[in-house]
């Protein structure tokens, strides 16, 4: 950038966008609008570790992502860690089978299914370290190696994560769409059926 007035300008222009994703990390208006402000400061401060060339925009998620960590973890003292292994592959797929599809792909049929609120929850309700990927991957459209620069893990661990929690979201869905009777209860199986 040739001047921080220019940065500044172009950095405003993601501003919608930081602040959506605050919005979905905090689950709150006032700490959303504070976590932008707080990453902008940050951004202006640290204007001159900016490279030019870069990627502005994945710079400031970089910074919005790591001030939620450091001021939002720092309020627990420890995350709380969940685990998600209970969730098997595909599950929501495996629901659908008694939706009539006709020449719609899963994809378009599943989309219909779900309202925005019910999405968004799936969304929300997902663990903290595990929200955090999906949010930037599935919604941010952040490559892995972006989230993993951002998160400061590695990238193993970034597509671990993600897989987990499209699992858990796929079955929130489905738990949706099943209180709604748009899909059959799962009867059960071998396993779990009394001999």
């Amino acid at each position: 950038m040739a001047d921080r007035a220019a940065f500044a300008q172009e950095a405003m222009q993601h501003a919608g966008q930081l602040y959506n994703a605050a919005l979905r990390m905090t689950r709150n208006k006032s700490d959303a609008e504070d976590l932008v402000q707080e990453t902008y400061l940050r951004a202006y401060r640290g204007y001159g570790n900016f490279e030019e060339g870069t990627n502005l925009r994945a710079w400031l998620f970089r910074i919005l992502t790591n001030t939620f960590i450091n001021t939002y973890r720092a309020k627990q003292r420890r995350v709380q860690e969940t685990d998600l292994n209970d969730v098997e592959d595909l599950y929501l797929y495996r629901r659908i089978a008694n939706v009539d599809v006709a020449s719609r792909s899963a994809e378009d049929t599943l989309f219909e299914l779900f309202t925005d609120d019910e999405v968004k929850a799936a969304l929300e309700n997902l663990p903290e370290n595990f929200r955090l990927p999906v949010l930037l991957a599935d919604v941010e459209e952040f490559s892995y190696k972006e989230i993993a620069e951002m998160l400061d893990i590695p990238i193993g661990t970034v597509m671990s994560r993600l897989h987990r929690g499209r699992k858990a979201m796929q079955k929130a869905l489905a738990d949706y769409a099943t209180e709604r009777g748009l899909f059959a209860r799962t009867p059960p199986t071998e396993d779990t059926a009394d001999g």
